[in-house]
């Protein structure tokens, strides 16, 4: 659904041409989270009162939520000191039980990637993914979009 000249909101991401910006989620749902996302980036151009494109999202997801429910949370890192075969097993784990397509699967690269120990379990934090052990991975295609989607990472019940 086309929620602004150039942001297309679908069933699980969106697409903003505006920012150059693609976001996909795959596994649990993570669509509170991209709202707070889409708020933030459409933000300056429609002030606090009425944010238009993040209301269009809400509508097309089916999702009543209010502005005063996004949470900003501080990312506090907690990386692992050493990648070794069994968390490298327990990340290729998580991964397998998220329904994503092959070629989703196959970009994902946790040699690469940061991964910091949380309450939930392992975050991997990739140039163009996070893949939380909790089942859900988020996908975007500017490394930028990693910081933004960290600030509402609390949104996952207590990722």
């Amino acid at each position: 659904m086309l929620c602004e000249e150039k942001l297309e909101v679908f069933e699980n991401g969106f697409l903003d041409e505006k920012f150059n910006l693609r976001v996909e989620f795959y596994g649990k749902d993570t669509r509170k989270l991209l709202l707070a996302v889409i708020r933030e980036l459409y933000l300056p151009d429609y002030g606090e009162d009425y944010v238009y494109p993040f209301e269009c999202a809400k509508e097309f997801w089916g999702i009543h939520m209010d502005s005063s429910e996004i949470v900003v949370e501080e990312f506090r890192p907690s990386p692992i000191k050493f990648l070794n075969r069994s968390v490298l097993n327990r990340l290729e784990k998580a991964l397998e039980e998220i329904d994503a397509p092959p070629e989703v699967k196959g970009a994902i690269d946790f040699e690469k990637a940061e991964v910091h120990k949380l309450k939930k379990g392992l975050l991997a934090l990739g140039k163009n993914f996070i893949l939380g052990e909790g089942a859900y991975l988020i996908v975007f295609n500017k490394p930028s979009a990693r910081e933004l989607i960290l600030k509402y990472l609390g949104m996952l019940d207590g990722a």
